[in-house]
Order: C-alpha cells, then structure tokens, then sequence
C-alpha cells in the first residue's frame, strides 16, 4: 500500500515498502522550493526505522542542483543510519544532471524500480528492515 508523505502544488513524494525497501516515489518538480520537502519526508522515514531506500525518480519533471543536492545530503543521513540507497525509473533528461554534475557512478542507478528491488539489501541489515508502511 503505497502511503502520501507530502503533497505541494508542484509535487508529490509518497512511499511504499517492497523487498525490504522503502521505495519512495517523488512526482514533480525537485528544486529550491520543493527539495527540503523530500529531504524531511527521508528523514522522518529513517526516524520511524526504515533504512534501505529506492529512491523512484520516474515522474520527476524537472530538476535543479537543489534537487541533486538533497539527493547528497540524503545519502548522507541514511549511511549515517547503515542504510544504503538505490535510484530507480530515472529520465534520461534527469539522468544527464548525474552525469553532468560527476555523480553518476556515485549512486546504484537502476531502470527500474521493479529492478531496483529485486534484490533484497544486504543480509547484514535485515534486522532494520522495515515491513509495513506506517
């Protein structure tokens, strides 16, 4: 069941759980506007326990180095918590700003979020897997 985290005008982020992934879906525009949204609704997922993350770029229309940069600052938060983080679904228009900014080969980019899933995280961190969305 896929769960509403943050709704604004110019974009959605919503989360479901697969595999023992947190998949979190963001539709719209990722810029100075709307990244700290994302970067909150990471963060008070990581608070109620969830660690390994999918993040679904597929409906992302547009964005900016804010947007790349919450995406960094994420990473950050959840190596901090053991977590590890995949990008799934990713237009090529977006993936060109990983490549531009040299951060491509820094991040798991996988076409899909079916595939992104596939595999479970690392056995090391099942004990943090979170089940159920909350």
């Amino acid at each position: 069941m896929r769960a509403n985290i943050v709704r604004h005008e110019s974009m959605m982020v919503s989360y479901t759980v697969v595999n023992g992934w947190t998949v979190v879906e963001v539709d719209g525009d990722v810029d100075a506007r709307t990244a700290s949204m994302v970067r909150e609704a990471v963060i008070k997922l990581i608070d109620e326990g969830h660690h390994h993350f999918v993040l679904d770029l597929g409906f992302v229309t547009f964005m900016d180095s804010m947007g790349l940069g919450v995406i960094v600052a994420i990473t950050k938060r959840i190596r901090e918590h053991e977590g590890s983080l995949r990008i799934g679904s990713v237009s090529g228009r977006i993936l060109r700003i990983f490549d531009l900014s040299g951060l491509r080969d820094a991040y798991e980019i996988c076409p899909s979020t079916e595939e992104a899933t596939r595999s479970a995280p690392s056995l090391g961190n099942l004990a943090h897997w979170p089940h159920t969305p909350g």
